[in-house]
């Protein structure tokens, strides 16, 4: 089970946002690079960053560090990148840089063409992103609700062959009060699909919470932001914490 440290990119600095609010952004580094780097030697098994900018702008509006980040960590850590990736072209341009992953959320809701023809242009490098609150999938960097189920959405992308689902509770990110077990749990049991749990981490409690009720039925990961950054957990600590727990340490 992955811990999974976020990098969300806001005019080049390195923010954390509240319930996905860009006007609740607080800076913690004004060098993702560094942070990059910082996370890859705190060990590090795979980095999740996101253009909050493009993920509003609808394309690409970090790519410039994005790109220096991959450069500096890419060869030793797998990079998952997320944020206004819109098109084809996108996808390879950042695969080719070195991202293992791209994360497609808003495309694939509003062009599910699109997604299918990603995954079978890029076989095992796409992840879909569902990002919901009360059970309706929200887009456009969760600025705006639509009436999508999460359980269809998530039984249709697996018809497409994704590698894995990033389920977040818009609700809980940044908030500080625990992971959505029940909800992430229904997704993982509804499809077959890797899910990696995101939004709300915040106590080694978590950890071995996700270990012992979500991995079991396929939760393969957990993406953690404000917690790391404020202290809360540690990288260390905490994947240790859940390679105990799973028997691997």
């Amino acid at each position: 089970m992955l811990i999974i440290p976020a990098i969300d990119l806001k005019d080049g600095r390195c923010v954390r946002l509240k319930q996905g609010d860009m006007a609740t952004a607080t800076v913690f580094s004004d060098d993702p690079v560094a942070m990059a780097r910082h996370w890859a030697a705190q060990g590090a098994k795979r980095l999740h960053i996101v253009d909050l900018n493009g993920a509003i702008a609808g394309r690409p509006k970090n790519e410039k560090v994005i790109r220096a980040m991959i450069a500096a960590v890419g060869e030793q850590v797998p990079i998952q990148l997320g944020g206004g990736i819109r098109d084809l072209d996108a996808i390879e341009s950042y695969l080719d840089a070195g991202v293992t992953y791209v994360v497609i959320g808003t495309a694939a809701v509003k062009n599910p063409g699109f997604l299918s023809d990603a995954c079978y242009a890029f076989p095992g490098h796409v992840i879909a992103g569902l990002d919901a609150k009360d059970g309706k999938v929200a887009v456009e960097g969760w600025s705006k609700l639509t009436g999508h189920d999460v359980l269809d959405l998530a039984k249709k992308y697996e018809d497409y062959g994704i590698e894995a689902l990033i389920y977040t509770d818009i609700g809980r990110d940044g908030m500080m009060g625990g992971i959505n077990l029940e909800a992430t749990l229904r997704l993982a049991q509804a499809t077959k699909t890797p899910v990696i749990a995101s939004g709300g981490l915040t106590s080694l409690a978590d950890v071995e919470a996700i270990c012992t009720k979500l991995v079991p039925d396929g939760v393969i990961g957990v993406i953690a932001g404000r917690a790391l950054y404020e202290g809360k957990i540690e990288l260390q600590k905490a994947q240790a914490a859940a390679d105990k727990t799973l028997g691997k340490a």
